[in-house]
């Protein structure tokens, strides 16, 4: 689909057209790995050596540097019966402020995982700037006897250099599938004026970031005291072969840090992997 760049008027009266973006990447991955790939500009995939037993690794990167108004990003991971991987994005996705007249930014992710597979879905935080406008939607499929672990972070304004976001509107949904039937949906709807939403003690009560992690599959259930044990805020719940994980924080690097801890302790609980996150967390 064609974006339909917004056009500001320039000083007599010329329109100056903005340049928008429609990326795309698609990855498919069997027990072999790499299946098929595709990739659209500023979408691209990187796969960085992994230590012996490590899933597949995928890194995506957004090459534009961030997204504004009009801008449509979607990612595809397919991982097959019996196959496993990793897709990670390069460091935090910046969404600016979208300029009156233009669409909203959209970034779709979508995961199906086939029997007895493993797919993780580890991105780094989305930092939301003053003025933005974004819908992020996060789709997957999973086997009954598949598993998936996801993670989406959101950032209000980077607090560090004296930001805030103060009004815009985020769209923030989830939807799960497990064995074909829908087992969990979630949304966040912020809009307006946001800074008095986030103040609100019973809406974020003054946090700046967020974050959800979600583990799919028929163990989820077992996990949840060694979860909770991970935790320093925040809770964790289990029902219906899902383990989800809420997180608040005034700080977003100290929200960050226990991301890292309970994202790696799950994948080592898990999947048996390695209690540790991709190397690109750490640059």
């Amino acid at each position: 689909m064609r974006v339909e760049p917004y056009a500001a008027p320039e000083p007599g009266g010329r329109a100056r057209r903005h340049q928008r973006v429609d990326g795309a990447a698609r990855l498919r991955c069997g027990p072999a790995g790499i299946a098929d790939l595709y990739q659209r500009a500023p979408c691209r995939l990187l796969f960085p050596d992994v230590e012996p037993g490590e899933p597949l690794q995928a890194v995506s990167i957004t090459t534009t540097g961030g997204l504004t108004g009009g801008d449509r990003i979607r990612v595809e991971l397919a991982v097959a019966a019996g196959a496993a991987a990793t897709l990670t994005t390069q460091a935090a996705e910046r969404l600016y402020r979208v300029l009156p007249g233009d669409a909203d930014i959209r970034i779709e992710t979508q995961v199906t995982v086939g029997a007895g597979g493993w797919a993780e879905w580890l991105a780094q935080e989305a930092i939301l700037f003053d003025g933005t406008r974004a819908r992020r939607s996060f789709e997957a499929d999973v086997a009954p006897d598949a598993r998936l672990l996801a993670v989406e972070s959101l950032v209000f304004g980077r607090t560090a250099m004296g930001e805030t976001l103060r009004s815009g509107r985020i769209h923030d949904s989830w939807r799960i599938r497990r064995g074909g039937r829908l087992v969990w949906v979630d949304a966040l709807r912020l809009d307006g004026d946001i800074a008095a939403q986030m103040a609100a003690p019973f809406g974020f009560g003054g946090a700046c970031s967020c974050a959800t992690i979600v583990y799919v599959g028929a163990d989820a259930a077992t996990h949840l005291d060694a979860v909770r044990a991970l935790l320093d805020g925040g809770g964790a719940t289990s029902f219906d072969g899902l383990l989800i994980v809420r997180m608040l924080s005034d700080d977003a690097a100290a929200l960050r840090r226990a991301v890292m801890r309970v994202v790696a302790g799950l994948r080592m609980l898990a999947g048996g992997y390695a209690e540790a996150m991709p190397n690109v967390w750490h640059c």
